[in-house]
């Protein structure tokens, strides 16, 4: 870790240069700016954009979405989920994390469905597939805060790329791009950002920077670092394995040789040292893409390719609480995902009908290559292996008058292989030693939406839709003892099992007003119900003699709920709202084997704001409410199977100077709550992992 001194220098070097850097800029504009733009730039006042859940660069706007989709700001990450990505995605409609505060990676759960790829977590596009078997989620995306432009959060059937085997939505975490940061006829952009917060959470800096010195080439760089200690909860006491010591890298180049072609390779770097799982781990993810599209003056071509690579790396050292270091030492997990999409959009005028078809392929593989310790390498929990995935896709919508149908198809395959040893004791009677697995699964997944709009306000729409989600190897091929237990197998493979398959229905509607309560305000609302019935649902089992496998439930498992946000925005004040309730019944996953993933009966959340100062300076708070959550009977033991509610308050404050500058504030659990998240993974022992009262103060200056 770098020293007190170091950072110190750093952090004065830095804003000295963004300060430097800024008022150049800033003087540089005024000497060009004629009085009509000094005009104009007087009478539009640049302010904190609303935190609400709106479109960014990059993304759609979700209140204009025949379905159930959401976009988070990259205004709402830094107020709220810069320093933890979960606290701004729980407070989006439908949408919750498997929050383990030991591990910095990121767990999407949707309606209550999470890991093994039930959601499709992605960065730029790249699908992130590490996955392992443990005591928490069964797996996790590892992306810096400070890079995100913004989140696009699809909840249920995904019509086009990103949509592949996803059984419950997908989550594409969209990094800055060098449009994002350029603006204003300038020919560079970017800012520079350094926070300090009280409670251990300690120094974070951020610099991402963009310049295109023609209108054919750009080049995007980005470096961010912090290393967060060990933070009380709102009893003062220490919740121990919470320090970390993360730095990431982003890095983009742009090829623009005409309005038409656009060709772009992008590199996002993360690397994390941490405790969790009582050992001390070692995290490294890379992921490249490099995509290209072409946009000519043509209705019938719209055409995107885009291939990558990601390999997460996660190495295990030793657990400081175990003598001789741990079994599990010297544990490896190294997953390379390779992979490409291409698609094209087509648009056809009829008169008085109007077509729009988007259709296309994407392929993605992975290959696990698992060590699970020095003394016992191959003896177990995690296995490795192979998959391969295709997806063949198409999304036609046919408009005429105020009606919009949408039918669309797609077809899905998976093929596993791999080979591992299972005893005679084990629970599906495969007989004793090696085995090999080679076998593929395909589904039909096919969907319909009808979408009106009677009115220019009013947008109702229904979908039917069918998704499906294979097996994954880590559930395939579990395998071996648990590190130090005896040596009789406790963990078993099981090759037989089927894909899971939901059929589900989203009934819902767009609201939007403009001009509702005073001239130039807005207001957005979005209100969706689902139900989705899932076939084959696979959970961790325990058998009558103590051993764990992976199993397909019988019958069908349900979920269903009410999924409501809304954004209200009048330029001197603002408010938005997030609610969900759900009612599952999906069947109880063992903690420990994995790990349960039951969302709180009812999640709501509401920001409230005001701006002065010709909107300059912006204050707000936010309220989060859960209420208790169900975690499954066989995680109660002789306790209540339900995990208590609470509610925290959060405040915030911005001011932006002309000059590029801007200062924040923010005070998280203002009233010093103790309690422990829904739906976490505890680092072990009674305390309460809750956060306790933490401020947190910002110095970012713009360019």
């Amino acid at each position: 870790m770098f020293g007190p001194q170091f950072r110190f220098r750093l952090l004065t070097c830095t804003a000295l240069a963004s300060v430097a850097l800024a008022s150049s800029a800033f003087a540089q504009e005024r000497q060009t700016t004629t009085a009509e733009d000094a005009a104009q730039q007087t009478s539009e006042p640049t302010y904190l954009s609303p935190i609400v859940v709106r479109s960014t660069s990059g993304g759609t706007n979700p209140y204009g979405e025949a379905g159930p989709s959401s976009v988070i700001s990259a205004d709402e990450i830094e107020q709220f989920g810069g320093k933890n990505l979960d606290d701004v995605l729980r407070a989006t409609p439908g949408v919750f994390t498997r929050d383990n505060v030991q591990n910095p990676g990121v767990a999407v759960n949707i309606r209550g469905l999470e890991g093994s790829g039930r959601v499709n977590m992605m960065i730029d596009g790249v699908r992130q597939n590490f996955r392992f078997t443990g005591h928490e989620a069964q797996g996790f995306t590892y992306v810096e805060p400070s890079f995100l432009a913004g989140v696009d959060v699809t909840r249920g059937y995904v019509n086009g790329v990103g949509g592949g085997n996803a059984l419950m939505g997908a989550v594409n975490f969209r990094t800055w791009d060098i449009d994002d940061l350029i603006k204003d006829g300038k020919n560079y952009g970017g800012f520079v950002t350094t926070t300090y917060g009280t409670n251990d959470a300690g120094w974070s800096e951020a610099a991402v920077g963009a310049y295109r010195p023609n209108d054919m080439f750009g080049i995007l760089g980005g470096i961010s670092k912090r290393d967060p200690g060990n933070y009380a909860n709102g009893d003062g006491v220490t919740v121990s394995g919470t320090e970390s010591d993360v730095i990431s890298g982003l890095f983009k180049v742009e090829f623009t040789p005409n309005d038409e072609h656009r060709l772009e390779l992008g590199a996002n770097l993360f690397h994390d040292e941490f405790l969790a799982n009582s050992y001390y781990q070692t995290v490294i993810s890379r992921t490249y893409n490099i995509s290209y599209s072409w946009d000519p003056a043509s209705e019938l071509i719209d055409f995107k390719v885009n291939a990558y690579r990601n390999q997460v790396a996660m190495d295990y050292d030793y657990a400081p609480s175990i003598t001789g270091g741990g079994a599990a030492a010297g544990r490896q997990i190294d997953n390379v995902g390779t992979g490409f999409d291409i698609s094209n959009t087509s648009r056809f005028d009829l008169g008085e009908v109007q077509v729009k078809t988007n259709y296309g392929f994407e392929y993605f593989a992975d290959n696990y290559d698992v060590i699970n310790s020095r003394t016992t390498p191959g003896s177990g929990v995690n296995g490795s292996g192979e998959n391969a995935n295709y997806s063949l896709f198409s999304a036609t919508t046919v408009s005429y008058g105020i009606a919009d149908l949408t039918v669309g198809m797609r077809y899905d395959h998976s093929h596993l292989e791999g080979t591992g040893a299972v005893s005679a004791s084990n629970p599906l009677g495969m007989p004793a030693g090696a085995y090999a697995v080679d076998r593929s699964d395909g589904n039909f997944n096919p969907s319909v939406t009808l979408a009106l709009k009677p009115v220019d306000w009013f947008n109702p729409y229904v979908t039917y839709a069918h998704t499906s989600r294979p097996p994954t190897i880590s559930e395939t091929f579990v395998g071996g003892t648990h590190p130090g237990g005896s040596a009789r197998m406790s963990f078993f493979p099981n090759p037989f099992l089927l894909p899971e398959e939901s059929k589900g229905w989203d009934i819902g509607a767009n609201f939007v007003f403009d001009d509702l309560m005073a001239a130039g305000d807005s207001l957005q609302i979005k209100a969706n119900y689902f139900n989705n019935r899932i076939e084959n649902y696979i959970v961790g089992t325990m058998t009558r003699t103590g051993g764990f496998y992976f199993g397909n439930m019988p019958g069908t498992s349900r979920v269903q709920g009410i999924e409501l946000q809304a954004a209200y925005d009048a330029g001197a004040y603002f408010g938005s709202l997030s609610y969900t309730h759900t009612d599952s019944k999906l069947p109880s996953q063992i903690n420990g084997f994995g790990a349960q993933s039951y969302l709180p009966d009812d999640i709501f959340s509401a920001t409230l704001g005001a701006r002065f100062l010709d909107q300059r300076l912006t204050v707000g708070t936010r309220a989060y409410v859960v209420s208790q959550s169900y975690i499954g009977e066989i995680n109660a033991g002789s306790g209540s199977p339900y995990a208590s509610g609470y509610g925290l308050v959060d405040l915030f404050a911005n001011y932006k100077l002309e000059n590029g500058l801007e200062f924040s504030a923010n005070v998280s659990n203002v009233f010093d709550k103790t309690y422990t998240p829904a739906l976490s993974t505890s680092p072990g022992g009674p305390t309460d992992t809750g956060r306790g009262r933490t401020f947190f103060i910002t110095a970012k200056a713009s360019f």
